[in-house]
């Protein structure tokens, strides 16, 4: 025991006595008894009066005592129950009881004074393996019980999102490309064309996210959680308490994040409509009177987001000064200097290349 609790046996009071050679055990009843119930912390007793000893005044874990934890149990040679778990993960089998007899004939098996019980720990170590099959076998039949459902469910939110991006991708990605210099030829008029498939995908991913989310709980599900307390141990409340906070907990965490994602898609699913608002279809650039013009028929343009690739692609070319797309007319306004021609031929050169065509219906020079 700890101090000052130790000091309170004088030597014809201790659990052993010294004579120089070390310590050994008492054989005689010393009137003091060991709790080994895990439902209270006292560890010694006495019988004649009401002195008690608790596991906070030991210096070493009563493993017996205890649910949870690496729980020694053979105090001479190291076995517990988490290094019987170890060994049964390992091999299937538990070698402790066999390894403790072959050892106990040895000088290093000393369970009287190491051992807080006073006595043999093979018992304990028997009783420890089958805590330790029960809670593997425990642990095995939760994991393979229980539905993947937390799998599903991250699944079918990260496919929610992807799917919608690619959804959108038909404005987006010519935009992005021309930003950085790359030809994309087709490309909005090829995404365009799957837009309807990617448009599907994700509402089949959105639905199956709300199912793994809203879905009713199975009833195995509330018996483990109801279950998680050994009825013998004092304050179960105390200790079911936290794990169901922190499973309600969860739950409103994914619901939270489940209707992130519905916005999110909603968003990326919308982008072809307000992405002319976000970006211009024509830059701050107005084709005004005094500017040459030219208008050209568009075609190829499958949403506002085309509009904008569309007007982004001819500011680009040399000579172009100002621009105006319609998504709704299908036009395309383009001003260059009154000094200078429309460079029509370049434009269309530029179009083509990001899956466009134009054909002037009206210009001037």
């Amino acid at each position: 025991m700890k101090e000052p609790a130790a000091s309170g046996f004088q030597d014809g009071d201790s659990c052993c006595q010294t004579d120089g050679t070390g310590c050994h055990a008492i054989n005689e009843d010393t009137g003091w008894r060991f709790c080994d119930s895990p439902a209270c912390d006292v560890v010694y007793f006495a019988e004649q009066s009401d002195d008690t000893f608790v596991k906070p005044q030991l210096k070493v874990a009563v493993g017996v005592k205890e649910t949870a934890g690496d729980r020694p149990l053979c105090y001479c040679f190291d076995h517990s129950v988490t290094s019987i778990k170890r060994e049964l993960e390992a091999t299937g089998e538990s070698t402790a009881v066999e390894d403790i007899r072959s050892r106990m004939k040895g000088e290093a098996c000393h369970c009287e004074v190491t051992n807080p019980s006073g006595s043999c720990c093979l018992g304990s170590v028997a009783k420890g393996i089958e805590i330790a099959k029960g809670e593997l076998a425990a642990t095995e039949s939760h994991i393979g019980s229980e539905p993947p459902s937390g799998r599903g469910e991250k699944i079918a939110k990260v496919g929610t999102i992807v799917s919608a991006i690619m959804a959108s991708s038909c404005c987006w990605l010519p935009l992005v490309l021309l930003a950085v210099g790359v030809s994309g030829t087709g490309i909005a008029v090829a995404l365009e064309t799957y837009r309807p498939l990617f448009m599907l995908i994700t509402f089949g991913f959105l639905g199956a996210a709300f199912y793994f989310t809203y879905r009713p709980r199975p009833a195995s599900d509330a018996n483990h959680d109801a279950s998680c307390c050994d009825s013998t141990m004092l304050g179960e409340l105390e200790c079911c308490t936290p794990k169901t906070t922190l499973r309600w907990s969860m739950a409103a965490m994914n619901k939270v994040m489940l209707w992130v994602v519905t916005v999110l898609a909603i968003a990326f699913l919308a982008f072809p409509s307000y992405v002319g608002l976000l970006f211009g279809a024509g830059g701050n650039a107005v084709v005004t009177d005094d500017m040459n013009r030219a208008v050209l028929a568009i075609e190829g343009m499958t949403c506002e987001g085309c509009a904008t690739t569309v007007a982004e692609t001819i500011k680009r070319v040399d000579g172009v000064i100002a621009v105006e797309v319609n998504y709704g007319t299908k036009q395309a306004t383009i001003g260059a200097k009154a000094c200078c021609p429309v460079p029509i031929a370049e434009i269309k050169s530029a179009l083509a290349k990001v899956g466009y065509a134009g054909e002037p219906i009206d210009s001037t020079d």
